[in-house]
């Protein structure tokens, strides 16, 4: 009920997901535009019918999952060892169900394998961005990780200390 409650205050706000808020603005973003010049909505607020080919054309071009198990062959060399994900097991959009999925894909590839990472924050919310201590803070947990990635993976001859203070 919780995001019927959501969805209707989207509706009173604006027609047309015109209200600004999180589920109208996912459909502004990845929908295309309508006849009437606004997004094509996915679902119709009032009924809850999913409009399936809207929906198709959200897959086809926004779903990270889809389009990696679709072109894993041109993608996998250039995103091996750059796949980190982050997200917390109880996100209150649920995102962390598609992120399981992506996950379950991730494990199965080869040539290249993916060697990235997955973070399930244990009872985290929406927007976990990994286990770090937060005394340390956000960008001392990953910079030293995004440095040592990048002296492994610089070419040949590259300078990989000049930056180091």
């Amino acid at each position: 009920m919780r995001y019927w409650g959501m969805n209707r205050c989207d509706l009173v706000q604006g027609t047309r997901s015109r209200s600004g808020e999180q589920l109208d603005a996912w459909q502004a973003y990845f929908s295309s535009v309508g006849a009437d010049g606004y997004p094509q909505p996915v679902f119709n607020k009032r009924t809850g019918e999913i409009d399936h080919k809207v929906a198709e054309y959200w897959k086809e071009r926004y779903d990270l999952t889809h389009i990696m198990e679709r072109d894993w062959k041109n993608l996998g060399p250039k995103l091996a060892g750059k796949l980190h994900v982050c997200v917390g097991d109880a996100d209150s959009f649920y995102l962390d169900r598609a992120v399981h999925l992506l996950q379950d894909f991730m494990e199965t590839t080869t040539d290249p394998y993916y060697r990235g990472t997955f973070d399930f924050g244990q009872r985290k919310p929406h927007c976990y961005a990994g286990n770090f201590d937060s005394q340390v803070g956000l960008q001392q947990h990953y910079l030293p990780e995004m440095a040592k990635h990048m002296e492994e993976t610089a070419p040949n001859g590259a300078d990989v200390s000049s930056w180091k203070y």
